[in-house]
């Protein structure tokens, strides 16, 4: 039981920060139908700028608060990947919207590989890694084989559910989030009700870094580590987790996030850690099978 309950919180840490870089995925898919596969890079690139934010911080500027020094690192995290996405959408995939379909996923490709490679160059081939940030655990029960919930288990949970609550109501609630859902049903008919359509997909990839960001700081936090090849296993898995829960659908994508998770937590628990990565890809696979849309996303519906 003990064993049991540890995996539980072990894989609901995993798949929050699955779940955070998933979202990115299903806003970017949901509106122009494209899957961004540099958006794993960008996860990894934010993970350097905020290791890199982190030793600027203490190192240089003396900080020696953790809370402070945690939260300069995240803003800066997530002003430096944004407009790093939004400089990718403007130059690698606008120009090729309106090409035929393989222009962008080729250019995404392309992109994804100019990332890891960028950073290896700059950063090296070695893994980073950093001191401890957060220390300390809650105790909740167990005396032969204590369960244990971490300080930064617990942040990441919290920060999790925060985002996902905000970003649910700023597309469900504001004006950006109408947009966004008219351009998801037709561009071209939004454009004529006055949206300005490159606008709102610019912003929704901004959306999707920001919250890419927080995954790679958190992820840093959590790990100590992070390397140049860290953004294509986490990218790939995190799609997963977006087909999983249903592409275009937020609630979908941290379900989905948090699914693979636990099936890798629990699976290398209870059997092998060599073949994790083929139990959560074939759970996507027979949920497809029967539920193609995925668990909360909506069946297609064609345009005429």
């Amino acid at each position: 039981m003990e064993v049991f309950v540890q995996q539980l919180i072990n894989g609901i840490t995993l798949g929050s920060i699955y779940g955070l870089i998933a979202i990115g995925y299903t806003m970017v898919f949901g509106i122009i139908g494209m899957v961004n596969f540099a958006h794993g890079d960008v996860f990894m690139v934010s993970a350097f700028i905020a290791l890199i934010a982190f030793l600027i911080v203490t190192a240089w500027l003396g900080v020696s608060s953790v809370v402070l020094a945690l939260a300069i690192v995240l803003v800066v995290a997530m002003l430096l990947t944004s407009v790093a996405s939004w400089a990718i959408e403007r130059f690698a995939y606008r120009p090729l919207r309106g090409s035929f379909r393989l222009a962008p996923l080729i250019s995404a490709i392309g992109m994804s590989i100019f990332l890891s490679n960028f950073v290896q160059v700059t950063q090296g081939p070695r893994v980073k890694s950093i001191p401890p940030l957060v220390t300390g655990e809650f105790v909740l029960f167990g005396e032969a084989y204590q369960v244990t919930l971490s300080y930064k288990q617990l942040i990441i949970w919290i920060v999790t559910a925060i985002l996902l609550a905000a970003f649910w109501y700023i597309v469900s609630k504001t004006p950006l989030g109408r947009a966004q859902r008219a351009c998801e049903q037709d561009q071209k008919m939004a454009a004529l009700l006055g949206i300005d359509v490159d606008r709102t997909i610019a912003i929704t990839f901004i959306m999707g870094a920001a919250l890419a960001a927080v995954a790679g700081t958190l992820y840093l936090m959590y790990y100590g580590v992070v390397s140049f090849a860290d953004g294509f296993t986490p990218g790939v898995k995190a799609f997963t987790a977006a087909v999983l829960g249903g592409i275009g659908s937020l609630p979908g994508a941290v379900i989905g996030g948090l699914l693979i998770g636990l099936i890798e937590t629990f699976w290398s628990a209870y059997f092998t850690t060599d073949y994790k990565d083929v139990a959560a890809f074939s759970i996507l696979a027979i949920t497809l099978i029967f539920l193609p849309q995925g668990i909360l996303g909506r069946p297609d519906v064609e345009k005429v």
